[in-house]
């Protein structure tokens, strides 16, 4: 089970809508990003900024701001 890393110890407001959350639950994504991101640091995830500035970001687009092509 996965743990929050972050002080607050709550998940992104966003991860139970977060198409990194369905990848990682259909074993395409890496456990290090939910835990480094969604559960962890979140303010840091670019896919969090851009929803909180109503900015458009493709699914594929994983929190650092790169895209995996292998997710589309």
């Amino acid at each position: 089970m996965l743990k929050y890393t972050n002080t607050a110890g709550k998940p992104c407001k966003w991860y139970p809508v977060c198409p990194m959350k369905r990848f990682f639950e259909e074993g395409k994504l890496d456990t290090k990003w939910i835990a480094a991101y969604c559960l962890g640091h979140w303010e840091r995830c670019i896919r969090y900024q851009m929803e909180e500035s109503n900015r458009y970001h493709p699914d594929h687009m994983l929190p650092d701001g790169s895209l995996d092509e292998s997710l589309v």
